[in-house]
């Protein structure tokens, strides 16, 4: 088989547009998990079983079934469930919903843990000083919890960013469906595959150095 490693260089501008698609997602899902994860964690540390409940069977159900499968969920069961026709770009909102509400799980469990790390002692010295258990949360126990969630946080940044690629699957034009449709025309996947792989690698490597500046800053204000 003759392999066009030419190719690659001729495609690295679609690639690329590709990549940044991909980051876009990544980042949007991340963002939309964010805010989920710090509800969710949360509800499952309130003392309201209600509460409790629905933060486990959420976070329980996306952790404990594939993110593929989720994927399908909402791109084809959404529209009938809920009674609205597909939009303009639908794959765009159902790959951001599924990949947001994935991660909002395990961000969740990310921040609860990180909450449950720090001393029990703090939120009892701020209730003897008259807060409430809310601005305890807000005031105490929060910003310090953030500090120490942030490595854990880009590791699923990373993870999300590799597990995007999924989306190829329902025509979101990221970078992989961009390297299957220049397979498809030109029937070289060997360096076409290989340069996606090298371009998820730079980016995934490129996240990781910023995540490890940032750890190292913040073990210097710990030191402090």
């Amino acid at each position: 088989m003759y392999i066009n490693w030419g190719l690659a260089f001729e495609s690295f501008p679609i690639l690329l547009q590709g990549a940044v698609v991909t980051l876009e997602l990544t980042a949007g899902a991340v963002a939309m998990g964010l805010v989920i994860g710090l509800i969710m964690s949360l509800a499952k540390l309130s003392s309201f079983r209600l509460l409790r409940l629905v933060a486990t069977v959420y976070i329980d159900f996306l952790r404990g079934t594939p993110l593929l499968v989720q994927l399908f969920i909402v791109y084809f069961a959404f529209p009938p469930l809920f009674g609205f026709s597909t939009p303009n770009k639908w794959e765009w909102i159902a790959a951001f919903l599924a990949l947001g509400m994935n991660s909002g799980a395990y961000i969740a469990e990310i921040f609860r843990a990180g909450i449950q790390s720090i001393d029990r002692g703090q939120t009892e010295a701020a209730r003897s000083l008259g807060m409430s258990h809310g601005q305890a949360m807000r005031y105490i126990i929060l910003p310090q919890a953030v500090k120490r969630v942030i490595p854990p946080l880009g590791n699923e940044f990373i993870a999300m960013l590799k597990d995007s690629s999924l989306v190829s699957i329902i025509t979101m034009e990221e970078l992989l469906y961009r390297g299957k449709i220049i397979v498809g025309r030109t029937a070289q996947p060997v360096p076409i595959y290989i340069e996606v792989a090298l371009m998820y690698l730079v980016m995934t490597l490129v996240i990781s150095r910023i995540l490890a500046v940032v750890e190292r800053r913040l073990a210097k204000s710990d030191i402090r």
